[in-house]
């Protein structure tokens, strides 16, 4: 058996010291003048330009953070092109020591779902993951199918709980048999996660739990104890470093923390402006530098360092 995704990220988290993980959503108009005006403005020439993006942002993020997260709907979004430059960048950053977690939410039933399984997991994978995200919304049926292909691949999941944007009340916080709907499906990860828990005291069954809801967080570290955090929501959509430290266990692990605009797309912030188009890399550096010290001054992942 391969070693354990929860073993891996333990160990990466604490060989950067920092458990920041920067995501990858390349959106044409958002990349570097440079790169854009480097190539033609057709399918082929978005899908080299989000691959040389993503390589580049890997350079400057490898010593720094543990993961990185793909999403995957802006690679799908240019067809096959896009997906063979999303394959690029997986082998890239694994080349370059990171963990991969690929963002594509999948889910269905019994032979479709395993299928979905293997595009991600596994030696013939042809994305291949380090994690996943998964919707448990079809329920369990759904969830086997991935929760067998990750613990014979020794990858992990991450299964949608309480997510970070703000629609996603309307059916999470539905009250059934006298607590939320996401509380739940939390309920279901905790014991699904239980079943394989190693050394680090997580198993391979994670949470996607947004830091735009910081209550609920704590509410949710606790419900699960057993589970690896997939936080999103911080940067951009308004959460700070102090609205994820519910997320985390009293040793600093237990979750990760993604950014993607606000690290990938610095050089459009105000703060990296002087940094200009030709050195978006130094912004990029900055960004995550900049999430990395908050995340250490306000959380307990101070600890790692």
């Amino acid at each position: 058996m391969p070693s354990s995704f929860s073993n891996r990220l333990t160990a990466a988290i604490r060989a950067k010291r920092t458990p920041v993980v920067v995501g990858l959503d390349p959106r044409w108009e958002s990349l570097p003048d440079t790169l854009r005006h480097a190539v033609d403005e057709t399918g082929a020439g978005k899908a080299a330009a989000y691959a040389k993006f993503c390589r580049e942002v890997i350079d400057v993020v490898a010593p720094l953070v543990p993961a990185i997260k793909p999403q995957i709907a802006f690679f799908e979004e240019l067809g096959p092109l896009g997906l063979m430059s999303l394959a690029t960048v997986i082998a890239y950053a694994r080349q370059c020591g990171l963990l991969v977690i690929v963002d594509a939410k999948r889910n269905d039933i019994g032979s479709t779902a395993a299928a979905y399984a293997g595009a991600y997991f596994g030696k013939e994978a042809a994305w291949p993951a380090d994690a996943l995200t998964v919707s448990p919304y079809l329920g369990d049926d759904s969830l086997a199918p991935f929760v067998d292909a990750a613990r014979q691949s020794g990858s992990g999941l991450f299964v949608l709980v309480k997510t970070s944007n703000p629609g996603g009340g309307q059916f999470q916080d539905l009250v059934s048999e006298g607590k939320p709907l996401y509380r739940h499906v939390a309920a279901h990860v905790e014991r699904l996660t239980s079943e394989d828990v190693d050394a680090t005291g997580y198993g391979s069954v994670g949470a996607v739990v947004g830091a735009t809801y910081p209550a609920q967080l704590a509410e949710l570290r606790a419900a699960m104890p057993h589970a690896w955090f997939l936080i999103p929501g911080y940067g951009s959509q308004g959460a700070t470093a102090k609205d994820v430290a519910g997320g985390f266990d009293a040793s600093g692990l237990g979750a990760v923390v993604n950014n993607s605009r606000g690290i990938i797309f610095a050089h459009q912030r105000k703060e990296y402006a002087h940094f200009g188009p030709d050195r978006w890399q130094s912004a990029v550096e900055a960004a995550t530098k900049e999430m990395i010290a908050a995340l250490a001054a306000e959380t307990p992942a101070g600890k790692l360092a």
